[in-house]
């Protein structure tokens, strides 16, 4: 039963830390990515369907990202959905491709991205102390119900304590990897 909810909570951990590196992957550096607009939804005869669904995603240079829809009618939604979103970019269409330029980026716009990945990584931080609150709730409830006995339950507490200070270590070696990124001219 222990290892079972240590299990769990280590499950839970590594799926918030995937979150987090999910969510820092979005928030854009100078150079371009192509899971940049992975998000973006694009109107596909009248549903909403994802970018690289409709058309082929390719970095062009570093600075550059081409799609080039896999239907030709879609270059106009493909670019119109591109230029909706919330990223700030301004894509235009050469030939049967549209091209991404990714805006070189400020001193200031680098600092407010950086308070954004500090806040991102704070979130993912709580969502990882959340993760182990519910595991020595779990705990406490064995406990309770005379499941496990009190030195057992004490030792898991502090396994799940470590597990969870290793995890928050990960969540601060993303954040610092994320920081030198965007600070990196």
């Amino acid at each position: 039963m222990i290892a079972d909810i240590k299990k769990q909570a280590e499950q839970k951990m590594i799926k918030s830390l995937e979150s987090l590196r999910h969510g820092l992957g979005k928030i854009r550096t100078g150079r371009a990515h192509t899971g940049l607009i992975d998000h973006v939804m694009v109107d596909y005869y009248g549903s909403p369907t994802p970018i690289n669904q409709v058309a082929n995603v390719t970095l062009i240079d570093a600075r550059t990202i081409g799609v080039q829809p896999y239907e030709k009618k879609m270059l106009s939604a493909c670019e119109k959905a591109i230029r909706d979103s919330d990223l700030g970019l301004n894509p235009s269409s050469f030939g049967e491709q549209v091209r991404i330029p990714m805006p070189a980026l400020t001193e200031e716009r680098r600092r407010d991205l950086t308070k954004v990945v500090r806040s991102e990584c704070e979130d993912g931080r709580v969502a990882v102390r959340n993760v182990r609150r519910d595991a020595i709730t779990h705990l406490k409830d064995a406990l309770k119900a005379r499941d496990i006995s009190e030195d057992d339950e004490r030792k898991a507490t502090d396994d799940i304590q470590k597990l969870t200070d290793r995890y928050v270590a990960e969540v601060d070696k993303a954040m610092a990897a994320k920081e030198a990124e965007l600070m990196a001219v």
